[in-house]
């Protein structure tokens, strides 16, 4: 649909690729993603709670752009509160059901998702168009709806949690600073804090809060400086590899519960550990193997009894091998989820316990009451492809909704607005910083 790609939507709930490309494609089956995997998420929740009625349009939107005769809302059962408002929505839609999930992570992953919902399995190197089906998120879909009555995305739904004292779910301008958020939510407990950009296992650490609120962040998790998870995320790859090489017991519990490797891939990440001693006798598709990895994080939270983090050198090997130009070609082959899959989901509240972050267990309502910002810093790279080009100047005058910068021509990329009236302040770079009016 054209006015998707005009109002600027992206994945909300992943790597912000361009939603304009899904809704080109032809698929049998659109999969709502309603599950919030991540510990303590609660943004999607809360939409689902408050709007179902627009995520389902947009879901229809979605399926007659694709040719999809069926759709499907993912959902985890606990989730009452949101299964009671899309019941009421998919009423009288015969086209349209619900699935309900267990409460395991990560069932919000779009291989593990689609092997739930439908018992396919996306084979190594192939994407869920492969399946027949196109997955997107439930925040995805609230802005297909909006797009459609010509509302571009200039808000994003957002949590925060932790050492605050109002947890709660806002609606801010994208371009907002993690400062502010943080003052939405009562400001911190804490003189000294840390940040959890994401959810609490997938999530970047930064102590920066002039950072800012992009289209595909649900979530900002605010910990005491020194909390365990804050120094297993922010230690050096060089010292992980040291400790890999002095601690590692080749228990393979790493692989045992790596989501890719029970859906049948060919990733190993206990064989890539070992490969930092042997590396020189490697069998070079265990190497090539981490680019199979989903970056999901159990291995270095949940599975390693010593502590180690298995993701981190996954993600600096896919890293290095993006760019040497190796792409991990699709497999033919059909995949199959090995038979010990059901019995080695991990528990959301067990992981939860793991992570040592139960007191942080609280509702975090959504508020969409309008916050007054001084000013929003907008980066023109949030999504995946070539960064947005601005067409605005300092100095311009805008209005709320107004395209700040579009797509390059011939290349894969996003278009944004302004978040707030006002006035363009600097342009530096791939951001641009526009001062409220």
């Amino acid at each position: 649909m054209a006015r998707v790609r005009d109002a600027g939507i992206i994945g909300a709930g992943g790597a912000g690729f361009p939603s304009h490309i899904k809704t080109g494609s032809k698929a049998e089956m659109v999969i709502a993603n309603g599950a919030e995997c991540e510990p303590l998420a609660q943004a999607d929740q809360q939409l689902m709670m408050k709007h179902p009625d627009k995520i389902i349009s947009g879901l229809l939107l979605l399926m007659d752009a694709t040719g999809a005769s069926k759709g499907v809302v993912a959902v985890k059962k606990r989730y009452k509160a949101s299964i009671e408002g899309l019941s009421g929505a998919i009423l009288g839609k015969e086209n349209i059901e619900l699935f309900l999930l267990r409460d395991f992570y990560p069932a919000g992953d779009e291989f593990v998702l689609v092997h739930e919902v439908t018992g396919r399995v996306i084979s190594e190197g192939n994407l869920p168009l492969s399946e027949g089906v196109v997955v997107q998120n439930v925040g995805t879909l609230f802005n297909i709806c909006e797009a459609a009555r010509g509302i571009p995305v200039t808000h994003r739904h957002i949590s925060v949690l932790g050492e605050v004292r109002s947890p709660a779910t806002f609606r801010v301008p994208v371009g907002t600073s993690f400062g502010d958020v943080i003052a939405m939510a009562g400001g911190a407990k804490l003189n000294e804090y840390a940040m959890i950009v994401g959810g609490p296992v997938m999530g970047k650490v930064t102590f920066d809060v002039s950072r800012t609120v992009n289209k595909t962040l649900g979530m900002l998790l605010v910990l005491p400086k020194h909390h365990p998870l804050i120094a297993l995320k922010t230690r050096q790859l060089t010292r992980n590899i040291r400790l890999i090489k002095s601690a590692c017991t080749q228990c393979s519990y790493c692989t045992e519960l790596c989501p890719r490797y029970l859906l049948g891939h060919n990733l190993q990440p206990h064989k890539i550990m070992r490969s930092l001693d042997y590396g020189s006798v490697a069998s070079p598709d265990i190497i090539t193997s981490a680019a199979l990895c989903s970056g999901c994080g159990l291995c270095e939270t949940y599975a390693c009894v010593q502590g180690l983090s298995p993701r981190q050198v996954n993600m600096e090997i896919r890293a290095e091998l993006s760019r040497k130009g190796h792409r991990h070609e699709p497999s033919k082959n059909k995949a199959k989820a090995r038979q010990e899959m059901g019995h080695r989901k991990v528990p959301s509240e067990r992981l939860l316990r793991r992570l040592g972050l139960e007191a942080y267990k609280e509702v975090a309502p959504l508020r969409e009451t309008s916050y007054a910002v001084k000013q929003v810093k907008i980066d023109l790279s949030q999504h995946i492809g070539a960064p947005a080009v601005p067409v605005v100047e300092e100095g311009d005058t805008l209005r709320q909704g107004d395209l700040i910068a579009d797509i390059p021509a011939g290349q894969l990329g996003a278009k944004y607005h302004a978040s707030v009236s006002g006035r363009v302040q600097r342009i530096d770079g791939d951001e641009i910083v526009i001062e409220a009016a």
